[in-house]
């Protein structure tokens, strides 16, 4: 741990230590043996959660007050590289994880019935959240959301449609972003919808290239009526509340991005040491050798350059811009290291059901989930000065 780390409180060296040694050992025991049955059956079971919550690995970054394990984001990155090295695919992660991006606007910004009703227990393993901000035609822009809730006395009337939603399709509620008020980012708003609310429907369950075990879902809002309650924070907050996410986000998506290049590395350096052609082991090949090398380099430097992000974030710095530039550089190094490893694989990693055909097609997610690369790179030359 460095000395940025340390003045940023989170866990203490031999408490991370432990809890990688934990977070591996959950995916060697929970996971790497139903994990193909899951990206087959493309979903993920919901006693998943149960145990992973009772390992405490789900509220890891979360206070204690709202029913977390009182780390910091630095203990998450601990959890997320552990748990990839061990072979969780991104998917896996995306899926078990959704709380991370379905909660911590209420955690930090919702009233103590929401909290209880929501944060806890999904922390606990027992429920699960969404978050639902794509709109169909919206892409990346927030500020353009479209789905309205109009109040009518002590509940809102919501109407519109959602996309690309992970998890949607299990979540027991979806955290919305909706229009309360006039156009552009000032009129949004946040509201936990629950599932079984009259009007709101999952319309499909979507197929997608990769993270197949990670369900997601197009949803649809038909006068469905919302609890006023169920307001996250202020009315027309809901931009700002989504904003104050968008760093950790990101730097989850670079986590996932070099973590499952660095699991495709060692994989393929294993394999280049085992399997021999024309009578000598792939490894012993300069253009090989090479090649390693190259993947091991954006590896190193896109973990360098995301923990040094991730600890000024942690103490309180504005890296705005360096999280979209993070994110950048981690997917460069997931989209050359896993397909390198495909390469290097030969017939053997085009074969569905290996790791390294597996980590290829979830790589590709990675540029245009959490801002697609040139939206966030159009952001950061704004943030730094880069503009006429």
């Amino acid at each position: 741990m460095t000395e940025q780390e340390t003045a940023t409180g989170g866990s203490k060296p031999d408490e991370r230590a432990a809890l990688r040694d934990t977070a591996a050992e959950f995916v060697r025991r929970e996971v790497a043996p139903h994990l193909q049955a899951w990206e087959d059956g493309q979903t993920i079971p919901r006693e998943l959660h149960l145990v992973a919550a009772k390992q405490g690995l789900l509220g890891v970054s979360f206070p204690e007050s709202v029913g977390g394990e009182g780390g910091d984001l630095l203990d998450s990155i601990a959890l997320q590289e552990a748990m990839l090295g061990a072979g969780a695919s991104s998917g896996l992660m995306a899926g078990l994880f959704t709380g991370g991006i379905a909660l911590p606007h209420i955690a930090a910004h919702g009233s103590a019935d929401l909290v209880d009703r929501f944060v806890r227990p999904t922390l606990a393993g027992e429920t699960i959240g969404a978050l639902a901000v794509t709109e169909p035609g919206g892409g990346s822009d927030v500020a353009g959301i479209r789905t309205t809730a109009v109040r009518e006395g002590d509940f809102y009337v919501v109407n519109g449609a959602k996309t690309f939603i992970t998890s949607g399709v299990r979540a027991d509620f979806v955290t919305t972003a909706v229009r309360t008020g006039g156009p552009g980012h000032a009129g949004v708003s946040l509201l936990v919808v629950e599932k079984g609310t009259a009007g709101f429907t999952v319309d499909r369950a979507l197929t997608k290239m990769g993270w197949h075990c990670s369900d997601t879902a197009e949803l649809s809002f038909v006068d469905a009526r919302v609890p006023v309650g169920n307001l996250v924070g202020d009315e027309n907050s809901g931009f700002y509340l989504i904003a104050e996410q968008f760093v950790v986000e990101r730097i989850a998506l670079a986590v996932h991005a070099y973590g499952i290049a660095a699991r495709s590395l060692a994989l393929t350096a294993a394999y280049c040491r085992e399997r021999e052609t024309f009578g000598r082991p792939l490894v012993a090949n300069q253009v090989v050798r090479h090649k390693l090398v190259e993947m091991h380099r954006q590896v190193e430097v896109a973990r360098t350059y995301t923990h040094a992000v991730s600890a000024r974030h942690a103490a309180g710095e504005n890296v705005v811009a360096e999280a979209c530039l993070a994110k950048q550089t981690a997917c460069d190094t997931a989209t050359y290291v896993c397909h390198e490893a495909v390469q290097l694989h030969g017939g053997t990693g085009y074969m569905h059901g290996t790791e390294v055909e597996r980590n290829y097609r979830d790589a590709r997610i990675l540029p245009i989930g959490g801002g697609a690369t040139e939206v966030l790179t159009d952001l950061a030359a704004r943030l730094l000065g880069f503009t006429s």
